[in-house]
């Protein structure tokens, strides 16, 4: 497969610096080496730079960084349907505003195609504020909304060239929602697995399912993991940690699985600070995780100390 990585050095939708180093981080725990050595060929695209912003005001008041956040999804936005002509993307952020522009470029490529697209988030939250009702006014939490089209991002946004059907959305690992989203997910056709369910069914089910409702009609499958997906316990480097996360063998389950659908045709890898982080201890596993939906196996895992 032909990966080709883009860095998204993207910290502006959150409040806590560091996720900028991220892709950095991750070049430097060795992604490119691991992808060349199950087989791939590896083109690092580096960075995307963010163009000159636009002044711009919104009414919430809470709202942080909004022309240079505007600015980073058209800039990503344009990278993402520019490098999915061919090949497979891998983002390297940054806070998950990236998936603004990485979704929407992708969706924007998939509708030209004739193909759904389809988006599994792997996430602690669903990330569906508005720039209306966030209250926090960190717009990593606004991606979804974004790009499945709700109101609210008219007028300061790009304008979308395709939005991401709701029903077209599989969140797992979710654990932090708060009233405004419950409200929202109500309202949409979003399938969502919190943790409890994991708990109680596992997540093979779910996500077998999943899979066959993306297989069924040729849909593309675009995968963004949040480092708060994961247990803090494994993976410190995230600004956001929220306890009971997915375990070790969990995430790599969910890989494997990924890789064997063949179903990916792209990635985001997001929300890691390094500047949490243990000696490179999640850049590591974010890797390692990686390689996973890239075809390593499970006998094939390197002993790792930290």
């Amino acid at each position: 497969m032909h990966c080709k990585l883009i860095g998204t050095p993207v910290q502006d939708g959150s409040s806590r610096l560091g996720c900028e180093m991220g892709p950095s981080s991750l070049r430097v725990a060795g992604l490119v080496a691991t992808l060349r050595d199950l087989g791939h060929e590896v083109e690092d695209l580096g960075n995307v730079v963010r163009p000159e912003i636009s002044t711009m005001s919104h009414p919430n008041p809470a709202i942080r960084q909004l022309p240079e956040v505007v600015a980073w999804t058209q800039a990503i936005a344009e990278t993402a349907y520019a490098s999915s002509a061919n090949g497979f993307p891998i983002f390297l952020g940054g806070d998950h505003i990236i998936s603004a522009g990485s979704v929407s470029g992708l969706a924007k490529r998939a509708a030209e195609k004739g193909r759904p697209l389809f988006v599994l988030w792997l996430d602690a939250h669903t990330d569906l504020h508005s720039l209306d009702t966030t209250d926090s006014g960190n717009l990593h939490g606004t991606p979804v909304a974004y790009f499945t089209g709700r109101p609210g991002f008219d007028k300061h946004f790009p304008p979308l060239a395709a939005a991401v059907d709701p029903a077209n959305v599989c969140m797992i690992g979710i654990r932090s929602v708060d009233a405004a989203e419950r409200g929202f997910l109500a309202e949409l056709d979003i399938t969502v697995h919190d943790m409890r369910y994991i708990d109680e069914h596992g997540v093979v089910a779910p996500l077998k399912a999943f899979l066959e409702r993306v297989k069924a009609v040729d849909g593309m499958l675009h995968v963004s993991l949040d480092v708060d997906f994961l247990d803090p316990a494994i993976a410190p480097a995230v600004g956001t940690t929220v306890p009971g996360g997915a375990t070790f063998r969990e995430a790599h389950l969910i890989m494997e699985m990924l890789h064997d659908s063949g179903l990916v045709t792209s990635l985001d890898l997001v929300e890691l600070n390094p500047f949490l982080d243990e000696r490179g201890r999640t850049a590591s596993l974010l890797v390692d995780l990686t390689a996973s939906l890239m075809g390593r196996k499970v006998l094939d895992r390197p002993t790792r100390s930290f």
